[in-house]
């Protein structure tokens, strides 16, 4: 069976969806068409969220955000890796298509993306916030991009970062996380702490505050429909560094651990990876102050959020905005006595929070348990604006139509590994390296491999026959990157013979040698 053919056989089901209309197909704008606001956060693990049962952490303005939408219980990243879990969302493609591997990769002009077709319709786009792209400002369809970035060369020619230094100020904390050059002289605290700090940056200059700023700021110039915004977070990635009006928010003592906390690490595991952070050194304590501070990043977030419901509804436009709130990727957060992310493609980082606020509010308060992948989120956003998908787009439309997956995949390290995950069951594959198969049923924190039981041998031959047709002859690995791939235009943005870097990187290792002198 060719590939294509066979996705749609074992992804879709003819049977009755929510029961909505669809907007049409015209491309046309009309005074009708939806506001979009798709609001991103990096590495949030999907229990991390009111709305999705966690009792600790608070988050009102979001958890409202689901009863007014969808909340989808089993949303899984198409790649548990930033840049190439973006590219996925932005063009409803698999890695192995867009061929962003790594977080170092371009998404090709040649694809369309979400942005671009509403772009081309007439939608103002527009973009704050970590992006993650190659080259920094990439025209994948968005008039403006307000960046902030984190980890690569985008830190040197983001907007962020230029407002810190005219402002006299430097992310240390994220300095010392994210680059090589000042890790290996980190502070012996960002080590004994797994890099879980108070920020040293004023309120008003750490990454959320700013980006959410810009994102209101924005909010407030829109009209009453034909607007489309992506305000991406930063946080709560790694370092959990939020300030410090924020760090006494949660007592570490009275959290409750996540499913899945061991109390050492599985041998498979730690023989994959040591941990950006070694899991053996991992303690209770250190794993609770860990998340004392990664809750209070997803609560400094969850403020700004209100912030800008507050603006929707105060301008008289939340009802007609569609507003989508996921991630990247997951956080281990304890899993298998893991912190942040790599190893195996558990759920702790496989899965991501999706919700969903369609326009009127339609769907209020649905909580839907069909598999979805982030690949989705392209064609749902283009029917609700009344436009019709790419042809190359494999997702699904999730307000219109029944998605009855029995499999949602994933990639994992550049493609050599794999993931099939129907609701009861998950391979991961691996044609060298241990593969796992793992029946959730049973053992639903994964710790049980029964790759090699036999009553398991009939699921695992279709498991894989189904990895092989939904990857079908693409090279895995094969990173397309083009670092002079075309730019926005924009005054903002700087020139693509990198003149600038000099400046911004002296700048900043003379504030970091100032603090550590």
């Amino acid at each position: 069976m060719k590939r294509r053919k066979f996705i749609k056989t074992v992804t879709a089901s003819a049977a009755t969806g929510l029961g909505f209309n669809l907007l049409g197909s015209s491309c046309s704008m009309n005074k009708n068409q939806p506001n979009i606001l798709l609001i991103h956060t990096d590495q949030h693990r999907i229990e991390c969220l009111g709305s999705y049962g966690n009792k600790d952490v608070k988050t009102p303005n979001i958890d409202s955000i689901a009863n007014d939408g969808v909340r989808f219980e089993n949303s899984f990243c198409p790649y548990p890796v930033c840049t190439p879990s973006r590219y996925s969302l932005l063009s409803g493609l698999p890695v192995h298509e867009h061929r962003g591997w790594t977080n170092r990769c371009t998404l090709s002009p040649d694809i369309k993306t979400f942005p671009s077709i509403l772009k081309a319709t007439g939608y103002k786009t527009k973009a704050i916030g970590k992006m993650h792209f190659t080259p920094t400002y990439l025209d994948v369809g968005f008039e403006e991009m307000i960046l902030a970035e984190q980890d690569g060369p985008g830190r040197w020619d983001d907007d962020y970062h230029r407002d810190l230094m005219k402002m006299g100020l430097v992310d240390r904390n994220d300095l010392e996380d994210q680059r090589r050059e000042y890790r290996k002289n980190a502070r012996q605290e960002y080590w004994e702490t797994c890099g879980a700090l108070p920020s040293n940056l004023p309120e008003k200059y750490h990454s959320t505050a700013w980006i959410a700023d810009h994102a209101v700021k924005e909010l407030d110039t829109w009209k009453n429909s034909g607007n489309m915004m992506m305000a991406g977070f930063i946080k709560p990635h790694h370092p959990f560094d939020p300030p410090d009006n924020w760090t006494d928010m949660y007592d570490p003592d009275k959290l409750t651990l996540l499913p899945g906390f061991t109390n050492e690490c599985l041998p498979r595991d730690s023989n994959l990876t040591g941990g950006y952070f070694p899991h053996v050194q991992l303690t209770e304590k250190k794993l609770r102050l860990a998340m004392a501070l990664y809750y209070a990043c997803i609560s400094q977030i969850d403020f700004h959020v209100g912030r800008m419901i507050e603006v929707l509804k105060r301008k008289g436009i939340y009802d007609n905005t569609m507003i989508i709130f996921t991630s990247d990727h997951g956080e281990h957060l304890g899993y298998h006595h893991q912190l942040l992310k790599g190893g195996y493609m558990y759920d702790s980082i496989a899965k991501v929070p999706l919700i969903i606020k369609y326009p009127l509010n339609r769907g209020k308060g649905t909580v839907s348990n069909v598999l979805v992948n982030n690949v989705d989120l392209a064609p749902t956003i283009l029917k609700q604006a009344g436009c019709s998908p790419s042809q190359q787009m494999q997702g699904f439309d999730l307000y219109n139509q029944n998605v009855n997956r029995e499999f949602v995949f994933a990639h994992n390290w550049k493609g050599s590994g794999a993931m099939a995950r129907s609701k009861t069951r998950k391979l991961l594959y691996h044609p060298t390296r241990k593969s796992l198969f793992l029946d959730l049923e049973k053992d639903p924190t994964e710790l049980v491999d029964v790759y090699d039981s036999p009553d398991y041998q009939d699921e695992i031959v279709r498991f894989k026959e189904a990895i092989t047709a939904w990857q079908g002859s693409s090279k895995l690995g094969d990173t397309y990157i083009d670092e002079n791939a075309p730019q926005i235009k924009g005054s903002n943005v700087p020139p693509l013979d990198r003149s600038h870097r000099k400046e911004i990187i002296s700048y900043y290792q003379k504030k970091m040698e100032q603090l550590t002198n």
